[in-house]
């Protein structure tokens, strides 16, 4: 057994059965739907991610609000995911839910812009630092765009990424390093087969300034896609001067930067970027920024802006490079957007945030240090991260090596058992605005629990 994994199969199977049996008394109408779903919807949800929380069937929603969810069962758990960021700012928050009221009443989508998307843009570009914008509807939507317009721009073919990121469903983020170094997929099948995935991507290491140097020697790079804090298989964060020497790479070897703030955001009204002094050539942005409706954003230096003109932007086509589409930047998306900002996702709101996230992982580690477990906890402004680690990682694979998915199911079903929801995959906690310190006395004493039993059951084995 690795020293991180703590408890031993055996054990940690006693412990999960019991949690498994709770969950099941606590959810019975989910189970019942989860079941007759199963006629329609693939595996009982209608997307994917939703049937990977741990636990033998789903949670079933009847309502969101603030930092409360609650199930049709009518158990309410304290919300620490917060639709894995994009309820970060609450679930339904009344500023944006009103103007979203208003505003659906007024007219959804008619491929117009409205007064509301230069305001928008003005407000990105004053927090963000770059002044051009351009909507889309997701962010992985937006890194498509990004992406294409890189190449179109460099006429070169390939995007690099960092081992084990996470960027959208885009096959230039979906490869990854095998124990060889070489590029190969996520999946032991190839979820796009007849694209050569070398062909699109060169994969490094987060914090290998030399490996990124050799890749980008090769002179076929358009763009460097990255999240300033690798967020999806635990957080990795940037060691001293890694992003001054990203920038200075990217730029002597002629690869436009792209910085990924839609997890980061949760540093600080203009994101890691702002707090931190990057200089990106893009930036994109998804989920939270809009209350959590569906809506994207992508911004780019004046230089760009001037680049795309003299090329592509302002050909007399309707669809240029094949960016865009119907519904793209339709004025109820960006009327949320606008009262997000404007109202919802402030400094005195991340303020608040930062310094609950901050008194979060305080006690977790201290609860870590009690029982005298190997693990630690990794910070980035509003959310925190346990990892089973003694020491935060520096890289994507050391991060994901550490990843116990049974370890992961355990915790996140013993948790929800006592009415406290984090993030699946992996330990991620967000706080958001309407966070209480006893929303966060609740979660530490459940995960002071939680770690007192496996501290237990570890003994038992010794």
């Amino acid at each position: 057994m690795l020293p991180n994994r703590v408890v031993g199969a055996e054990q940690l199977r006693i412990l999960t059965e019991r949690e498994v049996e709770l969950f099941k008394k606590r959810t019975p109408k989910s189970a019942a739907v989860f079941s007759k779903a199963q006629d329609v919807l693939l595996n009982g949800v209608p997307m994917p991610w939703m049937s990977d929380w741990g636990s033998p069937h789903p949670i079933y929603v009847d309502s969101a609000s603030g930092n409360r969810v609650t199930d049709i069962d009518g158990n309410t758990l304290v919300d620490f995911c917060l639709g894995d960021t994009g309820a970060m700012f609450g679930h339904s928050p009344p500023e944006t839910a009103a103007a979203v009221s208003e505003q659906v009443r007024k007219g959804i989508t008619t491929m117009l812009p409205s007064e509301d998307a230069p305001w928008i843009a003005r407000e990105l570009g004053r927090r963000f630092g770059v002044p051009y914008w351009q909507v889309a509807m997701t962010a992985t939507e937006a890194n498509r765009y990004v992406i294409r317009i890189c190449r179109t721009l460099t006429q070169r073919p390939k995007t690099l990424v960092f081992n084990e990121c996470y960027h959208g469903s885009l096959d230039e983020a979906l490869v990854h390093l095998d124990d060889h170094g070489q590029v190969t997929l996520r999946c032991e099948f190839d979820s796009n087969p007849g694209l050569v995935k070398e062909s699109v991507a060169r994969v490094v290491e987060f914090n290998d300034l030399k490996a990124l140097e050799a890749a980008l020697a090769h002179q076929d790079v358009a763009c460097i896609l990255a999240e300033p804090v690798m967020t999806n298989c635990g957080m990795v964060l940037p060691e001293p001067g890694y992003h001054d020497k990203l920038r200075e790479l990217a730029t002597r070897y002629g690869a436009y930067l792209i910085i990924d703030e839609t997890h980061t955001f949760s540093s600080g009204p203009g994101g890691y970027t702002a707090a931190h002094g990057l200089k990106p050539d893009f930036i994109t942005l998804g989920k939270s920024i809009a209350g959590g409706i569906p809506v994207a954003v992508y911004g780019f230096t004046a230089r760009i802006a001037e680049r795309i003109n003299a090329s592509f932007g302002r050909k007399p086509v309707s669809d240029p490079l094949g960016i865009g589409g119907t519904l793209s930047a339709n004025a109820f998306a960006i009327n949320a957007i606008r009262a997000t900002l404007a109202h919802v996702a402030t400094e005195k709101a991340f303020e608040k945030m930062i310094a609950g996230a901050n008194r979060m992982a305080s006690g977790l580690e201290a609860a870590i240090e009690k029982h005298a477990l190997p693990w630690s906890v990794t910070r980035c402004g509003a959310r925190a991260e346990m990892q089973f680690l003694p020491h935060p990682p520096r890289k994507g694979s050391e991060a994901k090596a550490a990843v116990y998915w049974d370890l992961i199911a355990y915790t996140h079903l013993y948790l929800a058992n006592r009415g406290v929801l984090i993030t699946p995959f992996h330990n991620m906690m967000l706080v958001s605005p309407v966070t209480t310190k006893e929303d966060i006395d609740l979660l530490l004493k459940g995960w002071d629990a939680c770690m007192a039993e496996l501290a237990a059951a570890a003994r038992k084995e010794r």
